[in-house]
């Protein structure tokens, strides 16, 4: 595979993650619309998690039927309450144990933020281990890494490489599928099972160094 196809094929997966950080944030039916967002979300998965593509194909039909209200209401009933979260959107409380924020987890996650030279502020809207969050830094590592292959820095590109599957593999691989079930076992909302279908089955097929391997990690090896 050569290089351009390469940067092509890691900026869709870049996208994919920036994309589904988007649909975890709240809803604004007319913003997804109007930077068509469901669309290109399809289209990138298409090229990179065919099998995830049916869900968000799903999620741009089910947006359709569905008003801005009606969205409102139900991303408020499963990730804020009030009687009760259903399904936190927060990885500590199902990688601590005991059903908090701001765990250890979390401190751990704020760590890698740091060391990429990321640091939040007192303005941030999201706590650094919510899904949203979690997806906008895989997105961040992605785009890292083309920006490496762009400059031929090939020791940086798997650097970052090494990055995502280690960002990944501690924290979203854990979290993410209990999460997406909880969603899945507690919605009417044909947006939002979709959704969690969709992110669970990217998740769990995003795999940084499977996909180098695929574009030819022997070249890259052999850099280091």
């Amino acid at each position: 595979m050569k290089m351009d196809e390469r940067i092509l094929r890691e900026r869709m997966r870049g996208d994919c993650y920036r994309f589904l950080s988007a649909c975890f944030c709240q809803p604004q039916k007319n913003v997804f619309q109007e930077e068509k967002v469901l669309q290109n979300l399809t289209k990138s998965l298409h090229r990179i998690c065919p099998e995830a593509a049916l869900f968000s194909a799903s999620m741009e039909e089910s947006i359709l039927k569905c008003g801005n209200e009606e969205l409102l209401v139900e991303y408020t009933r499963l990730f804020l309450g009030p009687f009760g979260v259903i399904a936190p959107p927060y990885g500590s409380v199902y990688l601590d144990g005991e059903r908090r924020v701001m765990g250890d987890s979390t401190l751990e996650v704020i760590k890698m933020y740091r060391n990429e030279g990321l640091s939040g502020n007192a303005d941030d809207r999201e706590l650094p281990d919510h899904v949203a969050v979690e997806l906008e830094f895989m997105s961040y590592l992605v785009f890292e890494e083309i920006k490496a292959m762009k400059k031929s820095d090939l020791r940086a590109a798997i650097e970052a490489v090494e990055k995502q599957e280690c960002f990944s593999g501690e924290f979203l691989r854990r979290w993410i599928p209990p999460f997406c079930e909880r969603i899945k076992e507690n919605t009417e909302n044909g947006f939002y099972a979709a959704l969690a279908q969709c992110a669970s089955t990217f998740i769990g097929s995003s795999r940084p160094a499977d996909l180098w391997n695929a574009a030819g990690e022997g070249t890259l090896a052999a850099s280091r």
